[in-house]
Order: C-alpha cells, then sequence, then structure tokens
C-alpha cells in the first residue's frame, strides 16, 4: 500500500474519532490502530483465560457447597469473556485455535516477586503468572485484581472500537459480581479476630502485585491509546482510581493498606512498568 491512501485513511480514522464516532469495519482502521488494538484485545483475552485456569483448583478446595458452586460461575464467566474477545480477534484475522495451542494458560511461577517481568510469550497481564495457594489469596484475587480490572475496563467500555464496546457491558457486570465477592469475603475474614491476620497477609501479597499491572505513568504506548481512543485516560490515573478506592474499603473494613513504590529501572532511574 502507497503511503498516501494509508495517510489518508489515517486522516478519516482521526476525523471519526475526534467526532465521537466508533470504528467498525477492518477497512476503516489504518496499521497503527489495527496493531495496538489486537494487543489490547489479545491482553484481555488471554488475561480472562488465564485468570480462570487459575481459579479452576478451588472449585474443588473451596470451604463449602455453596463456595464450590460460586468459584465454579467465577470460572465459566471468566472462560465465556476470554472466548468472547477472542471471537473478536477471530474477526482480526487471528488464528485462534494455533494461538491457544501454542500457549501454555496453566504456567504459574513460584517466584514471591516477579516485578513487572514477563514470563512467557503469551500476553496475559504478568499478575495471572502467579499461583493461587490458599482461600485467603483467592478472595485478595477478587478484593484487588477484579477490582483492578474493572477499573482498567472502563477505558474499554467506551473505546473508539464498535464490536469491543458491544461486548463489554455483559463482561463489566460479571466483572463486578466477582468483586463483590471478594468484597463480601474479605469484610467477613477481616472483621474476625481468627482470620484477619491471615486476610492481611494476603492483602499485603496481592496489593502490590495488582498495582503494577496499570503500567507506567506517561507511557508513550499509552499515548498511541488514548490518541486512537482505546483508552481514555493515562496509566497512572487508573492505578490512582483503584488505590483511592481500595484505600476506602479498607478503611470499612479494618486493614491497613501496604506499601507500594513502581519499580525502578537500573539504567534509568525512572519507573519502569511495562505498557
Amino acid at each position: 500500500m502507497s503511503k498516501e491512501p494509508e495517510r489518508v485513511k489515517e486522516e478519516k480514522l482521526q476525523a471519526k474519532i475526534a467526532s465521537g464516532k466508533k470504528i467498525e469495519t477492518l477497512d476503516e482502521m489504518t496499521d497503527e490502530y489495527r496493531e495496538n488494538l489486537t494487543h489490547l484485545m489479545m491482553m484481555q483475552a488471554d488475561s480472562e483465560l488465564a485468570g480462570a485456569f487459575g481459579y479452576v483448583p478451588w472449585i474443588a478446595k473451596s470451604p463449602d457447597i455453596k463456595e464450590t458452586l460460586q468459584v465454579a460461575q467465577i470460572v465459566k464467566d471468566e472462560v465465556r469473556h476470554a472466548r468472547v474477545m477472542y471471537r473478536l480477534l477471530e474477526g482480526m484475522g487471528i488464528n485462534v485455535d494455533d494461538y491457544y495451542q501454542s500457549h501454555n494458560f496453566n504456567l504459574r511461577v513460584q517466584d514471591d516477586d516477579i516485578g513487572t517481568k514477563r514470563v512467557a510469550e503469551d500476553k496475559r497481564v504478568n499478575i495471572f503468572y502467579y499461583p493461587i495457594e490458599t482461600w485467603y489469596d483467592f478472595i485478595m484475587f477478587n478484593f484487588c485484581m477484579d477490582r483492578g480490572a474493572g477499573h482498567q475496563l472502563e477505558d474499554a467500555m467506551d473505546s473508539s472500537y464498535k464490536p469491543w464496546c458491544d461486548v463489554m457491558d455483559g463482561i463489566f457486570k460479571e466483572e463486578g459480581m466477582h468483586m463483590a465477592h471478594g468484597d463480601q469475603w474479605t469484610e467477613k475474614l477481616a472483621k474476625d479476630d481468627k482470620t484477619h491476620d491471615e486476610l492481611q497477609k494476603a492483602l499485603d501479597k496481592w496489593y502490590p502485585r495488582t498495582m503494577n499491572i496499570f503500567g507506567r505513568a506517561e507511557s508513550p504506548k499509552n499515548k498511541i491509546y488514548r490518541k486512537l481512543g482505546l483508552k481514555k485516560r493515562d496509566n497512572d490515573e487508573v492505578r490512582q482510581s483503584f488505590a483511592a478506592d481500595v484505600k476506602n474499603k479498607c478503611a470499612q473494613f479494618g486493614l491497613k493498606v501496604p506499601d507500594w513504590k513502581p519499580e525502578i529501572s537500573k539504567m534509568t532511574e525512572e519507573p519502569f512498568i511495562p505498557g
């Protein structure tokens, strides 16, 4: 394709986004738009699937039959979310079956802290490489990560790509139910002297890991996403919204919010968080 048609396409795409209208077809997309949209949707799809696989053991290890059903429903929801996103990616020309077969979404690390590192070639947010080892972990994953995902996905609900927007309302509502499950259990365990300290330890583990998912403040990549209408806010703006939400909940439940600082690159002495 010559440069002029791509330039014209870019002008039309930016004009449509600026007017508040949505992109609906591949023909409207520039190479830049398609590449960045595919990346963001793949991150969501892989994270949904890896998250579901991480929850699976807790169907059998839940404390009672009610929670066995609840965890099974959460797993079903997450797999459905993944499938919805992969179907969108199929429409972008991705061979999802080949992709699924070539990645291990059950892969987990044993390190206590991988910081912001990538572990494999899939696109999941790196918190999904950690194993969920106790019921306290499971609850804090709901409390922290589902809450963090909710704050991130708010932007996708009004992204410039209409097919993505169209599926996000249902996904967002179900993620809210998962978060509510975590909130209910967090309140219960935090207010019981027998379980409070173990829950606090789980919060100390999962809160910093969740704070790492949002990406570097003033990230060049995020600026591109915003230019293309794929995101609305800077990474740190979303992170601070999440942090304020957690602070409010912890104040209600009698928990202490752990300290968190961004990972520092030894070469640049600047925060280094992918995305």
